[in-house]
């Protein structure tokens, strides 16, 4: 045998044995992306529920769609509620502790008293998979123990910063009593002041039980909010909280809900 193909043999061997480590590390890598927590759809969910739905909208035969806020309460947040009430929609607030809850209590208790729901946002907005265990629980409690001493109720719900769970982080949820509330729809409202795009990107995505997310802090948000539900209402979409979306199920701790 010619001493180049003793050589070449060895050297090809190698580079089919690097791709295939590789290919198994892409392949483990997706899967446990793609196993890294327990998630479903409220349409799943709710097929999966049996029982009435308490109020007068039920999902299972309304064409639904739940309303979501991140990031308040804010200066922002009186104006979004008056336009919330006068249009006779109730949303889902995610609130975040510092230099929101902490400073704009009275906001925040007047959101629960006007029927909207509240979930927690965490504290600091910490990206819950990027901290240790224990960071990560107190970014959550003490949302939580701050929501209950203002409003005297404690949330069922959490939406975890930028979207980003992981098993840790629905351990962690499991033993607070949070389910995980992710979304479909998204106008990025944090890169633009421009009122009709965000109605526009809000518009375009919205389907029959998604969840739409906004932010009631960014200027252009507030006043694009009238104009998404007025469409919305013609397009034959009830508005919805997130817990009337799931309804009859109830949102179980440590579960990611996703259209």
């Amino acid at each position: 045998m010619p001493r180049y193909a003793r050589i070449r043999r060895p050297r090809i061997l190698i580079a089919l044995a690097a791709t295939v480590t590789v290919v198994l590390a892409v392949a483990l890598t997706l899967a446990l992306t793609v196993t890294t927590y327990d998630h479903t759809s409220p349409r799943a969910a709710r097929g999966k529920a049996s029982g009435s739905v308490t109020g007068n909208v039920d999902c299972r035969k309304a064409k639904c769609v739940a309303l979501t806020f991140d990031g308040g309460p804010s200066l922002t947040t009186p104006k979004l509620l008056d336009i919330l009430k006068q249009d006779e929609v109730h949303a889902t607030f995610f609130v975040q502790g510092k230099g929101h809850v902490a400073k704009y209590p009275e906001i925040l208790r007047r959101i629960s008293d006007e029927g909207h729901e509240i979930g927690n946002h965490t504290w600091y907005h910490e990206v819950l998979t990027d901290i240790n265990t224990d960071d990560a629980r107190q970014e959550l409690t003490r949302t939580q123990d701050a929501i209950e001493k203002i409003t005297g109720t404690r949330p069922i719900l959490m939406r975890p910063p930028e979207g980003r769970t992981n098993r840790k982080v629905a351990k962690i949820c499991r033993d607070l009593g949070l389910a995980q509330v992710l979304w479909s729809v998204t106008a990025k409202d944090y890169e633009t002041t421009d009122s009709a795009l965000i109605t526009k990107r809000v518009l375009d995505q919205t389907h029959r039980d998604g969840i739409i997310l906004l932010h009631d802090l960014h200027k252009g948000t507030v006043p694009a909010v009238p104009g998404i539900i007025k469409t919305l209402k013609q397009r034959g979409y009830t508005i919805v909280t997130v817990s009337q979306l799931l309804a009859p199920a109830e949102p179980q701790p440590g579960m990611v809900y996703r259209p």
